[in-house]
């Protein structure tokens, strides 16, 4: 399981890169444009903070196959890197994808709500797809099944493809996804902590200060 954050906050992003096992950092139009600054810098940043091995996604805003592939060659040379282009799911990108793939370019393709979608998006050299979890609950769909489809189709036809499930709101959903052999998830930083925390770890932990603190006072082992 790979852990990715999915933010373009720079504060959140120091922390998670220090604390966590993070493989790297997703972004999109929308992440990027909430945090209301220069386009280059802030994702150049990004890269500085996570360094040139962990991944970093970020989406084309071009609609038509060329531009696609211009815009992602842009990407690659500023940002260098384990870089990958996110590109929603549609004929262009499909095109772009492959072209993609034959320039050595990684491809998330996103917006995916369907297995056929993913499956397609495998068989034009799609490096990861990324299927939304949280959207297809709130549409009365389940998105953990649908993340469980598109691994078991993967794997059934031994495409070089990776399942980056997206749109978390909480840790139950990233546990089924993971429970369902899902290769790797792109969360918040709340959800994230979320799959840490756990009420009964807390007073576990405050018993073990407690206990502690009864016999040796304020001291610790450095102490000694």
């Amino acid at each position: 399981m790979l852990y990715i954050l999915d933010t373009a906050d720079l504060n959140a992003i120091k922390h998670c890169n220090e604390f966590y096992p993070l493989a790297g950092v997703t972004t999109n139009p929308s992440i990027i444009a909430k945090e209301n600054t220069d386009f280059w810098k802030l994702v150049k940043d990004i890269r500085a903070i996570i360094g040139e091995d962990k991944m970093l996604h970020v989406q084309t805003t071009q609609t038509k196959a060329e531009k696609i592939v211009e815009e992602a060659q842009l990407l690659k040379k500023e940002l260098g890197g384990e870089f990958y282009v996110k590109i929603p799911i549609g004929e262009e990108g499909l095109k772009a994808t492959k072209a993609l793939r034959e320039l050595g370019i990684g491809v998330t393709m996103t917006a995916i709500f369907t297995p056929a979608q993913a499956l397609i998006a495998a068989k034009a050299g799609a490096s990861f797809v990324a299927p939304y979890v949280n959207r297809l609950d709130n549409i009365i769909g389940d998105g953990c099944d649908v993340v469980a489809e598109i691994t078991a189709e993967l794997e059934n036809y031994g495409l070089d493809c990776m399942v980056l499930a997206a749109s978390f709101k909480n840790a139950q959903q990233v546990h089924n996804c993971a429970a369902a052999g899902c290769h790797s998830v792109t969360v918040t930083y709340d959800v994230l902590k979320a799959v840490i925390s756990h009420p009964m770890t807390d007073a576990a932990v405050t018993q073990f200060e407690n206990d502690w603190k009864n016999v040796y006072g304020e001291k610790t082992i450095l102490d000694f």
